[in-house]
């Protein structure tokens, strides 16, 4: 074992980070062999089949072209629980979870009625389900193929949430759609002027529908969801959203000129405003 765990650093080296390099290395044995932390360090003088190098090989010369682990491995964990992962789905980032912590937080979450909208693999609607199983929960996305991951990741761990198809630019649905306590959502808000200082695994691997939007109209999509928010809120209802930290000011305004009070902007561990808050107040 030890002496694999030597090549993928050698083979790695200079391709990413040192601290990245030895990330992966715990993620593969992870997979590979159901490790703890306590076992990698534990038994590094195991001896490993020859499947078991192959498949560290395979798994390295795929990361050597920059292609993400969880895309390699088929899953990835996001707020402690698993979550299955595939090209076109966007891989879900420790932002998000703090957003979801956010969420989770707030004393009127129980047994409300949530929608979350671009869900992707659906890892926030089944973390609010299971850490508040009362809540009702439902998700949309304009990817059929998403949401066949989601609802995938949904009975992976045993929660239940309604998903359905939705394009939020144009939201058609049937005048019986139920009025919803709590809009979260992370959208697609990176610019195409960022572009630029994106590494290659996300640039060649992920959906490019589920991360940019045009530099002329950055707020495209939290304009579409204040909108539908002001439709679809019961009086009170309350807004959470993941945004882009150069448009902190802008989402604040954009939510105000629709109707929303109680406008918070929350910054993430790094500093950054990542996350918007609002609430609707019906006259």
């Amino acid at each position: 074992m030890q002496a694999s765990i030597n090549d993928i650093r050698k083979e790695l080296n200079g391709l990413y980070p040192r601290e990245e390099i030895e990330s992966f290395i715990r993620i593969i044995f992870r997979q590979l062999k159901q490790f703890t932390l306590t076992d990698f360090v534990l038994k590094q003088d195991e001896v490993l089949p020859k499947k078991e190098k192959d498949q560290i090989k395979q798994i390295v010369a795929r990361l050597k072209n920059k292609e993400p682990i969880q895309y390699i491995l088929g899953e990835t964990e996001f707020y402690g629980l698993p979550f299955r992962v595939k090209p076109g789905v966007l891989i879900p980032r420790p932002e998000t979870e703090e957003l979801v912590h956010w969420v989770l937080k707030s004393r009127r979450m129980a047994g409300r009625r949530i929608l979350d909208v671009g869900t992707g693999s659906g890892c926030i609607p089944i973390s609010l389900k299971k850490h508040r199983p009362k809540a009702h929960v439902m998700a949309c996305d304009i990817s059929e193929g998403a949401l066949e991951v989601a609802r995938m990741n949904a009975g992976l761990n045993q929660t239940e949430v309604a998903f359905f198809h939705l394009n939020i630019l144009n939201p058609l649905l049937p005048d019986s759609f139920p009025k919803i306590d709590i809009l979260i959502s992370n959208p697609p808000y990176v610019t195409e002027s960022e572009k630029a200082a994106m590494s290659d695994n996300v640039l060649k691997y992920e959906p490019e529908r589920a991360l940019f939007v045009p530099d002329h109209d950055p707020l495209l999509f939290y304009r579409a969801l204040a909108i539908f928010g002001s439709k679809y809120l019961n009086h009170g209802g309350q807004v959470l959203w993941e945004i882009n930290e150069a448009f902190g000011k802008e989402c604040q305004e954009l939510l105000k000129e629709n109707g929303f009070s109680y406008v918070r902007l929350k910054k993430d561990l790094q500093g950054k405003d990542r996350m918007i808050s609002a609430r609707y107040l019906r006259s």
